[in-house]
């Protein structure tokens, strides 16, 4: 019985949602971040960072790297920390893939942001791909 409960507090904190590779997955998967951070109650101090981390990340997956990529999200250790993770197959061959709409004199500063806003912040490569991660803290 305690396990189950484990099992269902950690899904209540806990959700993955794929990264498409297109133009506009971007703004989706921020839509439904921000969905899911309402329904958990997560600190409004740290929502608005948390979603530009979300859009940084995830944009990063889809102009930079090779499919699939998933988010995920985790809030925990006493519902004051909040992980964002984005993991994708790796970096895309220079110059493979140039998705429309991108302006290229609009890049290059995600990462920095990311920094900026987080708490902690790592990149961890790993077979199969990469994973950018954040935590933030409220309070």
């Amino acid at each position: 019985m305690a396990a189950q409960l484990n099992t269902l507090l950690r899904a209540a904190c806990e959700h993955v949602c794929p990264v498409p590779p297109v133009a506009g997955a971007v703004s989706s998967v921020r839509r439904r971040a921000a969905a899911l951070l309402a329904d958990w109650n997560v600190s409004c101090e740290i929502v608005e960072d948390a979603l530009l981390v979300v859009s940084e990340l995830a944009t990063n997956a889809v102009i930079h790297a090779r499919p699939p990529a998933e988010l995920r999200l985790s809030w925990g250790s006493g519902r004051r920390t909040l992980r964002i993770e984005v993991t994708d197959a790796g970096p895309a061959r220079p110059g493979s893939r140039a998705l429309g709409g991108f302006d290229p004199d609009e890049h290059g500063r995600g990462e920095a942001i990311v920094r900026a806003l987080a708490t902690h912040y790592g990149i961890r490569i790993h077979p199969g791909g990469v994973t950018r991660w954040a935590e933030l803290v409220a309070g």
